[in-house]
C-alpha cells in the first residue's frame, strides 16, 4: 500500500523542488514526498544542450499562452512553462547568471531580512560545481554543473568585439556581483550535458528509502485545518481526490505560474477573485497571483554571409551528423546552448546598473514564434531587466486542469516600452559594427526600413516573446500584499511555505534559474532549522 503520511510534502518538482527534495531527505529521519505534474526527463533532448531549441516549441511544456496584451495591440504570446521533472532547469538555455548584487540588497531594503547579497551568496556557491572559478564568488563541489561553453563560434567572438567598439567592455564573468559588460556566459552544463536539478540534485538520491517521488501527479489543493496546512489533495485519475498528510509542512514549489494557481485553488488568495470562480475563501491573502513581473524579449535577425552559425544543422542530414558527432565526442553544434554569449548594459542614462540584457543566438527561428530565414541567420535578443509593469495570474475557473489566466501586462508602464525599444535599437547598432562586417550580409528582421517610433513599436508587438523569466506572484515581504514572510512561511498560515521564483519581491536583472536554485537551497536551511 502506498504511503500517505510524510513529514514534508513538496508540491512541484521543478528547479527548486528537486533541490528541496535532496536537501530535506538528507536526514533519514525525514520522510519526504515530491509531487510533479509532469513526466520524466529521459528523452535525450533533455540532456543535449542544443535540445533547448525544441523546448520552447512545446516539448515538456504546459502549452500556456497569455491573455491579450492590451498595451501591445492585444497580442497573445506563447508562454512556455515547464511540465517535466526538473522544471525550467530541464528545458532552458542553460545560461548561468544571477543578476546584480544590488538586486538582492534591494530585497533586504524592502524588509526581507536575510536576503541581501552577502546573505545569499553562500547559497549560490553551495549549489555550484564551477569548472572555471573557485573564489569568493563561485564554488566547486556542489551538485550543479557550471561550465564555460564547449563550442563557441568565431562569430560570437566577433560579437563581443563589436560591443567593445561601441564602448561596452568585455566582462569574463557575467555572473559576478556586477555583471556589466559583454562576454561568454557560463552554462549549467557538466561534460557537455545539461546540468538540471533533476539530473544532479534528484537522481543521485533517488535510492533514499525516505524519499518518494511521484510523477504525472496533479496536486489539486492544499488541505487546511483551520489556519494550518496538514497535507495536499491529489487527483486520483477517476475524478476524485486522494489526501496525503504532511506532519511537518507543505512546501509549494510549482513556479511563478503554478504556485499562485495551487494557492488559489486551495482557497488562499484575494477574496474577490476566488468568489468570481466559485471557490470559498479559506484565507484571504490579497497578494497571491499579483506582482507578476517578466522580461520581454525583442530581437534583431541578420542574414550571414556564410555558414557562420548553426542554421544548416537543422536539416535532417546535417542533424544526423551533428548527433553522431555529439555522441562520439561530446562536441559540435549539439553541445551548444545556442546562446553562449551576450552581456548586460544600461540604456537608461540615469541607471546606476545594467538595465538591459543581450543574448546572441547562433541561428534564426531558434525559439517559438521567431522568424526563420531561408539562409544562415544570426539573432540578437534584448530585454529590459527591471520592468515597472506588473501583471497577474488568476484562475479561469475552479477546475485544477484548466490553464490559468496569465497577464504579464507588458508595457503597462510607458517607461518599459521606451527602454525596451531603446535596447532593441542598440542591438541593431552592435550588429552594424566593423567587427561583424565579414560575418553579416544584411539585417533582415525588422530590416533597415524600420526607422520611426511607430515602426519599431509595430514590429516589437508582432515579434516580442517572453524571455521565460516570470517571477513575483507569491512575493516575499513585510507589507500587506506580501504572500510569504522572509522565512518563506505563507503569511497567516502555519505549516505552509512557498519556495521558488514566485517569492522574488523584485525580479532579478538576469536569467532566473540560478536564483530559483539559490532560493531552494536557502529555504531548505530555513525549514530544517525550524
Amino acid at each position: 500500500m502506498a504511503r500517505t503520511e510524510f513529514d514534508f510534502i513538496i508540491v512541484g518538482g521543478g528547479s527548486a523542488g528537486c533541490v528541496l527534495a535532496n536537501r530535506l531527505s538528507a536526514d533519514p529521519a525525514n520522510k519526504v514526498l515530491l509531487l510533479e505534474a509532469g513526466g520524466n526527463d529521459r528523452n535525450i533532448l533533455y540532456s543535449i544542450p542544443a535540445g533547448f531549441a525544441k523546448m520552447t516549441k512545446g516539448i515538456g511544456s504546459w502549452g500556456y499562452s497569455t491573455v491579450p496584451q492590451v498595451h501591445m495591440k492585444n497580442r497573445v504570446l506563447w508562454y512556455t512553462q515547464a511540465k517535466v521533472i526538473g522544471g525550467g532547469s530541464s528545458i532552458n538555455a542553460q545560461i548561468y547568471t544571477r543578476g546584480n548584487a544590488r538586486d538582492f540588497d534591494t530585497w533586504a531594503q524592502l524588509g526581507c531580512k536575510g536576503w541581501a547579497y552577502a546573505d545569499v551568496l553562500p547559497y549560490f556557491r553551495k549549489a555550484e560545481d564551477n569548472d572555471t572559478y573557485n573564489n569568493e564568488t563561485h564554488g566547486r563541489g556542489g551538485p550543479l554543473g557550471v561550465s564555460k561553453p564547449v563550442a563557441p563560434l568565431p562569430i560570437a567572438e566577433a560579437f563581443i568585439k563589436a560591443a567593445g567598439q561601441l564602448g561596452m567592455h568585455h566582462n569574463p564573468d557575467l555572473a559576478a556581483a556586477n555583471p556589466t559588460g559583454f562576454g561568454f556566459y557560463q552554462l549549467t552544463q557538466r561534460n557537455a550535458r545539461r546540468s538540471s536539478t533533476s539530473r544532479d540534485y534528484l537522481q543521485p538520491v533517488m535510492s533514499r528509502p525516505n524519499l518518494t517521488v511521484r510523477l504525472n501527479t496533479m496536486t489539486t489543493r492544499i488541505v487546511l485545518d483551520s489556519k494550518r496546512a496538514t497535507g495536499v489533495a491529489i487527483a486520483d485519475g477517476s475524478g476524485g481526490e486522494t489526501i496525503l498528510r504532511a506532519g511537518r509542512g507543505v512546501i509549494v514549489s510549482s513556479g511563478t505560474i503554478g504556485s499562485p494557481k495551487i494557492l488559489q485553488l486551495s482557497g488562499i488568495g484575494p477574496r474577490q477573485y476566488l468568489d468570481s470562480v466559485g471557490i470559498s475563501t479559506l484565507h484571504h491573502l490579497p497578494g497571491v497571483g499579483g506582482n507578476l513581473t517578466d522580461h520581454l524579449d525583442l530581437c534583431i535577425i541578420c542574414e550571414c554571409s556564410g555558414d557562420f552559425t548553426y542554421d544548416k544543422y537543422g536539416k535532417p542530414f546535417w542533424a544526423a551528423l551533428v548527433g553522431l558527432r555529439y555522441f562520439l565526442t561530446g562536441k559540435g553544434p549539439a553541445a551548444s546552448s545556442l546562446f553562449d554569449s551576450g552581456g548586460f548594459w544600461a540604456v537608461d542614462e540615469n541607471s546606476e546598473m545594467p538595465d538591459t540584457q543581450y543574448h546572441l543566438g547562433m541561428g534564426s527561428g531558434i525559439e517559438a514564434g521567431i522568424a526563420k530565414l531561408k539562409n544562415t541567420g544570426l539573432t540578437l535578443n534584448s530585454a529590459l531587466m527591471r520592468p515597472r509593469s506588473r501583471g497577474t495570474v488568476r484562475l479561469k475557473d475552479k477546475d485544477p486542469a484548466s490553464h490559468p489566466l496569465i497577464d504579464p501586462n507588458y508595457w503597462a508602464d510607458p517607461y518599459d516600452r521606451e527602454m525596451s525599444l531603446r535596447g532593441l535599437k542598440l542591438a541593431r547598432e552592435i550588429l552594424r559594427q566593423p567587427a561583424l562586417k565579414d560575418f553579416i550580409l544584411a539585417e533582415r528582421v525588422p530590416g533597415p526600413d524600420c526607422q520611426t517610433e511607430q515602426q519599431w513599436f509595430d514590429y516589437a508587438c508582432s515579434m516580442a516573446k517572453t524571455q521565460h523569466h516570470p517571477a513575483g506572484t507569491c512575493a516575499m515581504g513585510v507589507d500587506d500584499n506580501a504572500v510569504v514572510a522572509p522565512d518563506l512561511r505563507v503569511n497567516g498560515l502555519q505549516g505552509l511555505r512557498v519556495a521558488d521564483a514566485s517569492i522574488m519581491p523584485r525580479l532579478v536583472s538576469s536569467n532566473t534559474n540560478a536564483t530559483a536554485i539559490m532560493i531552494a537551497e536557502k529555504a531548505a536551511d530555513l525549514i530544517l532549522a525550524a
